[in-house]
């Protein structure tokens, strides 16, 4: 999609572009949604998918008034049409740069009537990254005595803005929503962060390695993403173990390497966090090198080592408000339940993780 802009709009474009790139860094929030429907050949019934979240479900790629069409929820929306053979609508209301008190506060809440459609069939969301971002950024800037509260309270408030989204998608979403599935973390930059932090430790006054703070602390947000929604009836797709380990096994336990991170449903916080940061640490890898297989690897994270990679085009969707549109599906069938490039960029994999969890049917 080519969009142009002149006269006052694009005298005004340049100076955007420096605020949403210095909003980004700065945590500051950039609205961006979309509303894009799979039209199946041969059918007109439709059905909807609402995906609620931050940058990662907008399809953030750099641009303020643009974002990939197939991020995530719509790569959904696509094994969805071809499970039910109908025509499914992906709506993401999403608000990049926006920690997890304004996703539930101004788009779960705020715009809750997107999920309270009667044709909607899943409710899905993603929240807490931007506030392990900016947690981490504070950190990493500080001198003299590490000052740990600012991680403490980002793990606190994720807890507490994840159970709310639950309850409040429970009690609002359309009854005819048949699945909720709620997508954790994977650690962006994690290799990058694997250097000292120029505060010391209080107890042993040397510095700490970035890397041994920020996993622990990402694992207790994803522990309780994933234990939230078993308590409260969600579905958790577990993008840590999708984005962070490789898909077989390197480290001759007998087990696939992701596989063997995932959460495991009633374990407890200890056990989960200790698993990850410890025992299994060993077998963790950057997402900008996913392994798929021994000799094949694909990069899952863009160039700001943020944001997931992403196929196709992309779509009007901040500024001035969104887009809309239809577009027939890529793939048509899924004989084996996966694209031919399920696991070739970030958002088709998140995508895939969502869609296991797809009911048989849309009733």
């Amino acid at each position: 999609m080519d969009i142009r802009l002149g006269g006052t709009v694009g005298r005004w474009l340049p100076a955007l572009v420096l605020l949403a790139i210095g909003g980004q860094a700065m945590g500051s929030t950039l609205n961006q949604n979309v509303s894009w429907t799979i039209d199946r050949s041969g059918t007109s019934t439709k059905y909807r998918v609402v995906a609620y979240g931050d940058s990662i479900y907008a399809g953030y790629n750099g641009s303020i008034s643009k974002a990939a069409l197939y991020a995530a929820p719509t790569v959904d929306a696509e094994y969805i049409s071809a499970k039910w053979n109908a025509d499914i609508e992906s709506v993401r209301r999403a608000k990049s740069g926006a920690v997890a008190k304004d996703v539930y506060e101004n788009k779960i809440v705020g715009e809750r009537s997107y999920m309270q459609h009667s044709s909607t069939r899943m409710v899905t969301f993603e929240m807490c990254g931007n506030d392990g971002l900016q947690a981490r950024s504070s950190f990493k800037s500080q001198t003299g005595t590490c000052n740990y509260s600012g991680i403490e309270s980002a793990i606190s408030s994720c807890r507490t803005y994840v159970a709310r989204a639950m309850d409040y998608i429970n009690a609002n979403a359309h009854p005819n929503a048949k699945l909720k599935v709620i997508s954790n973390l994977y650690y962006p930059g994690y290799d990058a962060d694997n250097v000292q932090s120029s505060c010391k430790d209080a107890n042993t006054g040397a510095t700490v390695n970035m890397r041994s703070v920020f996993l622990p602390a990402m694992a207790r947000m994803n522990y309780w993403m994933c234990e939230y929604a078993r308590q409260k009836g969600f579905k958790c797709a577990d993008s840590f173990a999708q984005y962070m380990a490789a898909d077989y096994d390197r480290n001759g336990d007998g087990i696939v390497d992701s596989e063997a991170i995932r959460y495991i449903p009633g374990e407890s916080e200890s056990n989960y966090v200790n698993r990850i940061s410890v025992t299994l640490r060993s077998t963790l890898r950057d997402a900008n090198f996913k392994l798929v297989s021994s000799s094949s690897s694909y990069d899952y994270i863009q160039s700001d080592d943020v944001h997931p990679t992403y196929t196709g085009t992309t779509v009007w969707a901040g500024i001035w408000g969104g887009s809309s549109g239809s577009v027939t599906p890529r793939y048509t069938s899924f004989p084996d339940g996966r694209s031919p490039i399920w696991n070739r960029y970030g958002h088709e994999r998140m995508g895939w993780a969502l869609s296991v969890y797809n009911p048989a049917g849309p009733n």
